[in-house]
């Protein structure tokens, strides 16, 4: 009741103040007021003195509105007039977002405690106010000389509680209304806002929120629209670098809300560019969250696995998402591997290892073909990972005997390609060492990693499977390109020795000494 008035008043006084103008000698004095405005506006600089009278007003008029509203409680028309005159004043102090190094001295104001208690205000419009202002003060220019005003403004919001209030306002938004679509919107800014001038905000916002609930019900709704697809840019920043965030809504069953939100997608394409981009969003939160092994599992129990085969069968938008999100579920993680094998992912991959990938108009660039067949080598690699024994390990390797060893000639083909790559990127750097640019050892391998040398790495670890899997034809093949590509099986070790020397301990050092011993073994039977 109280919006709706709220709303009405406003409109009623907007529409008498424009029949008073244009009708006053057939004059459209409306113009000439905002023009008459506009002028006094940029002849006022924003100095400290100005922005203390925006204060001193602020505060007058919340007072008043207060006042009004404890006097009559259950008579929205009594304290009205003050909620439009609130709202106007909430308006005026978007000036100061312009003023970024006032931010400082508006603290010290205390302009902020009364301003962010406004989020929990009964009416819903002043709510919106307050946090369209809250947008506009924390967007801070990327070019900002000095950002501390900037960042001591989000501490101090931080520390009035100003996430946690965002949140709660969040869950009474309507997004049937425009405006409140639009509220909530402007909350997300808000968050992505102090997420940029303070990292750990998005650890902070949730730890003490539900906003990781709130989003995860956001992007399980059906129909696509802007706030949907901030919704999951929210999603994917909050995912991208927390271990903690991850676990977080993988307890709240947000594994499945992902899947449930791309599967959508597996027979269709999204309608436009805003919409694809909410759907790489989306991937970007799926494969964030398999970094966990305990996400690993929940994606399994999903049928996570059968799903991205269905999507990469279809050959829609969602193809290359699909291999990428494979990767990350199988990685170090066999039993993703034994059940990709059980469904018979097999076909599927290596059909598309063997170059036959969906034809993308969007995609020509050969920059996203590269990155498939990396991924895909990635994929391959833990498969042999994870595939140890058994009939699953005889039928990943059997693909390398059909069709006269086509796939080991395609491996090959990958390998020769990388490492001209790899070896035109030692000469480039040996040569900048001549010219005495500093550079360690370390900047070097990291270089070359960049250049192609892991993937490189990888199809040297396929080749070591398969060569310990002492199959003559496989073997014989391989033996036969090198020499045809004047190479030998040394090349192959060479890449295997310099893998094992930098495999780090990431994992803890039982896992280092684990992978170290299997490369050996690689090194050994070449």
């Amino acid at each position: 009741m109280d919006t709706n008035l709220l709303k009405r008043k406003r409109e009623f006084n907007s529409e008498s103040d424009q029949y008073e103008d244009s009708t006053q000698n057939g004059i459209d004095l409306s113009l000439l007021e905002s023009l008459e405005q506009s002028s006094s506006a940029s002849a006022e600089p924003l100095d400290l003195r100005a922005a203390k009278k925006l204060v001193i007003s602020f505060e007058r008029r919340l007072r008043e509105n207060l006042e009004a509203r404890m006097k009559h409680p259950d008579r929205p028309d009594r304290f009205a007039d003050s909620e439009v005159a609130l709202h106007e004043e909430l308006d005026r102090l978007r000036t100061l977002a312009g003023a970024p190094e006032l931010y400082p001295d508006l603290i010290s104001l205390n302009l902020f405690p009364p301003l962010v208690g406004l989020l929990s205000h009964d009416n819903s419009d002043i709510a919106a106010d307050t946090v369209s202002l809250l947008s506009d003060l924390t967007d801070a220019d990327e070019d900002l000389e000095d950002p501390e005003p900037a960042v001591a403004l989000a501490d101090c919001l931080i520390e009035n509680n100003t996430l946690e209030l965002l949140v709660q306002n969040l869950t009474r938004l309507s997004e049937s209304d425009p405006d409140e679509a639009n509220a909530v919107h402007n909350t997300l800014a808000v968050i992505e806002n102090l997420i940029e001038l303070k990292p750990a905000v998005a650890d902070m916002v949730c730890e003490r929120t539900k906003l990781l609930r709130w989003l995860l019900g956001r992007i399980k709704t059906r129909e696509f629209d802007a706030n949907k697809q901030y919704a999951s840019e929210i999603l994917a920043i909050l995912l991208q670098n927390s271990v903690a965030n991850q676990k977080r809504f993988g307890q709240i069953n947000g594994v499945d809300g992902v899947l449930q939100a791309v599967s959508f997608y597996k027979s269709r394409d999204p309608k436009s560019s805003d919409e694809e981009e909410m759907l790489e969003n989306l991937f970007d939160c799926l494969c964030c969250l398999l970094m966990p092994v305990e996400n690993k599992e929940k994606f399994m129990k999903s049928e996570g696995v059968e799903l991205m085969i269905i999507i990469i069968k279809q050959k829609k938008t969602a193809y290359g998402s699909a291999i990428r999100a494979l990767d990350f579920a199988m990685t170090k993680y066999p039993p993703a591997c034994e059940r990709f094998v059980d469904v018979l992912g097999l076909k599927t991959v290596f059909s598309a290892f063997m170059g036959k990938l969906p034809i993308d108009k969007k995609n020509k660039k050969e920059s996203y073909q590269e990155e498939l067949e990396e991924r895909l080598i990635s994929l391959i690699a833990s498969l042999f990972g994870g595939v140890t024994r058994g009939s699953r390990r005889d039928r990943l390797l059997s693909k390398f005997v059909e069709d006269e060893c086509e796939k080991i000639d395609r491996l090959m083909e990958l390998y020769i390609r990388y490492s001209d790559r790899v070896k035109a990127e030692t000469e480039r750097l040996n040569k900048l060492e001549l010219d005495d640019l500093e550079m360690d050892e370390d900047e070097q391998y990291n270089r070359k990693l960049e250049a192609g040398l892991y993937t490189l790495q990888l199809i040297a670890v396929i080749l070591g499977h398969i060569w310990t899997a002492e199959h003559s034809k496989m073997r014989g093949r391989i033996e036969l390109l090198l020499k045809q590509n004047k190479l030998t099986k040394e090349d192959v070790k060479d890449i295997l020795q310099e893998y094992h020397d930098n495999i780090g301990d990431l994992d803890g050092p039982e896992e280092k000494e684990r992978a170290q011993a299997q490369i050996h073994k690689f090194i050994s039977a070449l």
